[in-house]
C-alpha cells in the first residue's frame, strides 16, 4: 500500500499519456500549427510569458495536471478574475466560494499553505477588497514559479512541443 501511495506523490519530469487532459489530436494539431517556434520557445523566459499566451496557459494546466497540483493555476485565475469584481455583493460571494473550494482546510482543492498564511487569508476575507487575495496569490505564483515552472521547461511534454514546433518550421523552410 506505501508502494503505491508513494507512486503518486513523485513528481516526475516526463509524462505519459495526456490524452485525458488534451483536446482532440485534430485540435491540437491545429492549434499547434497557429503557434510559432519562438513563440514557443519564449515560454523559457518566465512563467508570466507562459501564463500570458493562452496555448502556453493551457499547456501549463496540462503539465499541472500531470503533478497532481492544477488547483495552483486554477486558484491564481480565480484570483485574477476576483480583482476585477466591482460589486461588493459579488465580490463578497466569489470571496466565499474562493475560500470553501482552495483555502479552507479540507476544501474540495485545498492548496499547500501554511496555517499562518490560511489564517491571515481568512481574516483579510472578513471584508473583502479586490486585493484581499493578493498576498496568498503571490505565494501560490512564487510556488509554481519556484517549483513546477523548472520542471516544466525541463519537462518531456514541453520538449516534445519545441521539437514539433522546429520540425514544422523546418519543413517549412525546406
Amino acid at each position: 500500500m506505501k508502494t503505491r501511495l508513494g507512486c503518486l506523490s513523485i513528481k516526475s519530469d516526463s509524462y505519459n499519456d495526456l490524452s485525458e487532459f488534451q483536446p482532440s489530436s485534430q485540435e491540437a494539431a491545429a492549434r499547434c500549427q497557429k503557434m510559432s517556434t519562438d513563440e514557443v520557445e519564449r515560454w523559457e523566459e518566465s512563467l508570466d510569458v507562459l501564463l500570458s499566451h493562452k496555448h502556453g496557459l493551457a499547456t501549463w494546466r496540462a503539465f499541472l495536471k500531470t503533478e497532481f497540483s492544477d488547483e495552483n493555476i486554477d486558484f491564481w485565475m480565480a484570483c485574477e478574475e476576483y480583482k476585477r469584481i466591482k460589486n461588493p455583493a459579488k465580490l463578497r460571494a466569489r470571496a466565499n466560494k474562493i475560500y470553501k473550494e482552495f483555502i479552507e482546510i479540507k476544501a474540495p482543492r485545498e492548496l499547500n499553505i501554511d496555517c499562518r498564511t490560511r489564517e491571515e487569508t481568512k481574516q483579510s476575507l472578513e471584508e473583502p477588497s479586490p486585493a484581499s487575495l493578493n498576498e496568498i496569490q503571490a505565494k501560490i505564483y512564487f510556488l509554481m514559479e519556484k517549483d513546477s515552472y523548472p520542471r516544466f521547461i525541463r519537462s518531456e511534454m514541453y520538449r516534445d512541443i519545441v521539437n514539433r514546433k522546429r520540425s514544422q518550421s523546418q519543413r517549412k523552410s525546406v
